[in-house]
């Protein structure tokens, strides 16, 4: 059988047949090249020694691809959410630049509605609960513009102002929660004072009414008629 001295790589990976290798080995203890050539390999092969061969990763489940791709479509959900919740906020500054958006400050007791609230005036106190309040309503192309000035009540309450247009149709204008303390009461002198508006134009306003909210109407305050 013929020995090649190219088999020093084949026998030292263990890759000859039974025969091959006996006469290769048999070939080793004459030639003193491939005897060296063996020990360098035998060196590099230490180097490699506990090194595993790298297999290619089994195909991924069909469950692990459909639970990919509902993670994707939750980021772009979450994504969508937070523009648009972006968008709203953006609309609320318009709302707010326009004159719609909501307020809510406690004026101190000594400076008159005059003084604080704008546009055409309009007060009333309910003989019942002894809740006083007053409106200022400016005319917006968007509809009508309302600060309330709210005094002489007591809380815990959930409170809410109402503007009623003169065919009946009711607005929630704004809500609010009013403390133990009081607003405009002894000991708690300051009022509170609310920005809002209501898409009812000025002029089909009959009244605004401060209520309890599923409960009681605290104060009304009729509209007068008067020229914008």
């Amino acid at each position: 059988m013929s020995v090649q001295h190219t088999d020093v790589a084949s026998y030292s990976l263990g890759l000859l047949q039974d025969d091959d290798r006996r006469a290769f080995e048999a070939h080793l203890a004459e030639c003193e090249s491939c005897t060296a050539e063996l020990a360098e390999f035998a060196a590099m092969a230490s180097l490699f020694s506990g090194v595993d061969p790298v297999e290619s990763p089994p195909p991924e489940p069909a469950e692990t691809a459909i639970a990919e791709l509902i993670a994707k479509r939750d980021a772009a959900e979450r994504r969508r959410v937070r523009q648009r919740a972006m968008l709203a906020v953006a609309a609320s500054l318009v709302l707010l630049a326009g004159g719609v958006g909501v307020g809510i400050v406690t004026r101190p007791h000594q400076a008159p509605p005059s003084q604080v609230i704008a546009g055409q005036r309009d007060s009333a106190i309910d003989p019942g609960t002894g809740v006083s309040a007053t409106v200022g309503l400016v005319a917006k192309t968007w509809g009508t513009q309302v600060t309330l000035d709210l005094a002489r009540v007591r809380g815990p309450l959930e409170c809410q102002l109402i503007a009623v247009s003169t065919t009946g149709e009711r607005r929630v204008v704004t809500g609010w929660f009013v403390p133990s303390a009081g607003y405009g009461v002894p000991g708690h002198p300051g009022h509170l004072l609310i920005h809002g508006g209501t898409a009812i134009p000025r002029g089909q306003l009959a009244s605004l009414a401060v209520t309890v909210v599923h409960g009681r109407t605290l104060v009304s305050i009729p509209v007068h008629s008067r020229a914008a």
